[in-house]
């Protein structure tokens, strides 16, 4: 009911789709830079280009295929890790040693729900506050203390469904920054709901299936399921060849997917192997140098095995940048995280009172000493930039409204206490988390008990908090640090940080709150129950009310309705000669098509994109960002608006030269782009397509004699 592939990022996307599919070499050509390669982690589009020439459906329609595809995956996914962790735990508490599906409760496979619920489905609670601004509930006070914008207000109470333009929208913009003058920084706190209710197929969201195979993978080491032996140069690796290049391929590949998640998942595989080797061996120095004897080998293989994507790959990241005055509310990241927060404290309560055994000694000091090294390591950094470069310190503290840097520091310091909320929170989460996994120590207790696994050591719940530790850690770290990158703050980091331990934490959420629903009794379980449902109530909201929005209560009562998964179907309605230009082009020769340049996020570049041709430039600030600066550029957005203007051949002649282009293509954004001057195209070149405003002319192969 709404296959649009014309907001925010869609186009971009079904760029690469069309430009794998029309690319004759590999690797895959950029359709918005002629002459050269993508220069992105494009594997997610490999895979949905691959899957479009076996069905035999066009990119346009593949698009949302493959959304809905990343969503099923997902469900099964976290199924199926959820489903493992349960059985396993059951097996643990109930004594017995083995078990099979038939032999399980059917209330696993109930619960097992819950792990695609709180992944897929539950979203922040933004919508269920929209719910409550559109009613007129809550003070103004309030609405201005929760600070999220466009609800800090409170209008006239009208009804109960929002109908705010892009309301649904706002849920990606819960965290507020604000920097020491008060000037407000955007920052991206996406969830995985949004990305499909906004069907924008990054590769942040068709790297989801990825991660959970990694997750998956960790789990199963944990587990035993990759017991083994590997001797190489000398040292020892304590599992199987099989599950050591399967490793490296998941890892390799959820880099060539999305870069970001290679760290996260690489953590959690190694993290994983090395509490396994504690549980066979006791905790001691030794362990460090088992995780790094897997670590390096299984790092060096993964990168091998994907080496062509990172011969032609830049990026626009360049290095780590403190962050010196911006904090999270406590406020804004329990509107983003309260329906995960829940279950997890729930179910840290529930460890603490059945005397799970943890190392609070150790767990505190290491989360304090983190915290501050953390702190203090991002002003140490900005002590040296100030010394190394001061001009653009000076620039900095001018934009902040200190002084000098001591200024800076002291108000800084002040905005951390005061916004003291989220660093609690975090806090709270990591230290019990981080003593219960100290205190996962397996040491032999005789000769004759050998270095053999205990059975009955709580292999699910300790999987389940370090899968907690490390979502925590991800959101801790930008508090103090960021990724440097074109933007300039934190807006990325938080984005890719959040989004991959939302994941996380889902999945240790649905399991923490499986284990309350079969264990908890009386008062305990009646309260558990009631919160928990409130939460999911909540978190529930803006799913249902953002389908509606964006689906036009499902085109319900609309006079003409379309219901289809291909995009073209929708644009032939509207625009039905340029359709007909775009599957000209589709069947036509290859080569470079001249179209109008424009900014991001428009209609420009509409050409390449729908016909996976490749055009001279598309947008030009995307393409910075991938590629790290303008260098790539050059003049070209000005020498096509020289192309379409210049009445002087020669000039025109030379850049149809300079850029191999082959077609040259004239339509309503050409001509209200440019003073088109188009006589010269008419004298010298062909008209190989035509159709109301639309024309393309076609470029000699050989020569520019006249017709």
């Amino acid at each position: 009911s709404n296959p649009e592939l014309t907001s925010a990022e869609k186009p971009m996307e079904l760029m690469f789709i069309n430009a794998i599919l029309r690319s004759p070499t590999f690797p895959p050509r950029d359709a918005w830079l002629s002459g050269y390669a993508i220069s992105y982690y494009y594997f997610g589009y490999v895979i949905t280009a691959m899957l479009a020439k076996l069905t035999s459906v066009p990119g346009t329609a593949a698009h949302n295929l493959m959304t809905a595809l990343i969503f099923a995956l997902g469900a099964i996914g976290s199924y199926g890790i959820l489903y493992n962790l349960l059985s396993r735990h059951h097996e643990l508490e109930s004594g017995n040693q083995v078990w099979d599906d038939f032999q399980l409760p059917k209330s696993i496979s109930r619960l097992s729900f819950l792990a695609p619920l709180f992944l897929l489905l539950v979203s922040n609670l933004e919508g269920f506050f929209e719910v409550l601004n559109k009613r007129g509930l809550g003070s103004p006070e309030f609405w201005k203390w929760l600070d999220i914008k466009e609800l800090t207000t409170l209008p006239a109470a009208t009804g109960w469904v929002p109908d705010r333009y892009l309301w649904w929208w706002r849920a990606s913009r819960v965290i507020q920054d604000y920097d020491l003058s008060g000037t407000v920084k955007e920052i991206i706190d996406e969830f995985p709901l949004f990305s499909f209710l906004h069907a924008d197929l990054h590769p942040h969201i068709l790297a989801i299936p990825f991660g959970l195979l990694a997750i998956s993978i960790a789990l199963n080491i944990i587990l035993g399921g990759s017991h083994g032996r590997i001797s190489l140069a000398g040292f020892s690796l304590h599992l199987n060849g099989e599950s050591f290049i399967l490793s490296a391929l998941t890892l390799g590949g959820l880099a060539f997917l999305n870069t970001w998640d290679i760290l996260i998942a690489a953590a959690l595989i190694a993290g994983t192997y090395g509490l396994l080797r504690v549980m066979e061996a006791g905790w001691s120095w030794v362990r460090l140098e088992d995780v790094l004897v897997f670590s390096i080998p299984l790092g060096l293989v993964s990168i091998l095995l994907y080496l062509p994507f990172y011969l032609g790959f830049a990026s626009q990241a360049g290095g780590i940048l403190p962050n010196l005055v911006y904090a999270t509310r406590g406020a804004h990241l329990w509107v983003m995280f309260a329906p995960l927060f829940v279950p997890l404290l729930a179910f840290l309560v529930y460890l603490v009172s059945k005397k799970q055994p943890a190392n609070w000694k150790v767990s505190a000091w290491l989360t304090a000493g983190l915290t501050l090294i953390l702190w203090v390591l991002s002003w140490l950094v900005a002590w040296v930039v100030s010394k190394a470069v001061p001009d653009l310190v000076n620039v900095f503290l001018q934009a902040q409204g200190v002084g000098d840097l001591a200024s800076l520091f002291a108000a800084a310091t002040l905005k951390r206490i005061t916004h003291f909320g989220s660093l609690l929170t975090l806090l709270v989460l990591l230290v019990p988390t981080a003593g219960f996994l100290l205190a996962a120590d397996r040491k032999p207790q005789s000769a004759d008990e050998g270095m053999q696994p205990s059975l009955r050591s709580p292999r699910s719940t300790i999987f389940v908090l370090l899968l907690t530790v490390l979502g925590t850690l991800l959101v801790l770290m930008p508090e103090f640090i960021y990724l440097r990158d074109q933007f300039g703050w934190r807006i990325n980091t938080v984005f890719k940080f959040y989004y991959q331990a939302w994941i996380l934490w889902s999945v240790a959420g649905a399991f923490g709150t499986a284990v309350l629903l079969q264990n908890l009794r009386g008062v305990a379980n009646v309260a558990f129950r009631a919160v928990i449902v409130a939460v999911l109530f909540m978190g529930l909201f803006y799913p249902v009310f953002g389908l509606l929005n964006r689906t036009e209560n499902f085109q319900l009562g609309k006079p003409d309705p379309i219901w289809t998964l291909d995009y073209t179907d929708l644009l032939r309605r509207y625009n039905p000669d340029e359709v007909a230009a775009f599957k000209w082009l589709k069947s036509a020769p290859d080569g470079v098509v001249a179209e109008a340049i424009g900014g991001s996020y428009s209609g420009y570049a509409r050409v390449a994109t729908y016909t996976g041709l490749p055009t001279v430039l598309g947008w030009p600030g995307h393409e910075s960002q991938w590629r790290g600066g303008y260098d790539e550029q050059g003049t070209r957005k000005d020498d096509i608006e020289e192309l379409y203007t210049s009445n002087n051949w020669e000039i025109t002649q030379s850049i149809l030269k300079q850029y191999d282009i082959r077609y040259v293509y004239l339509g309503g954004l050409e001509y209200s782009t440019y003073a088109v001057s188009e006589e010269k195209f008419e004298r010298f070149l062909k008209v190989v397509f035509q159709q109301g405003q639309i024309k393309i002319y076609e470029v000699p192969l050989t020569g520019y004699e006249v017709p």
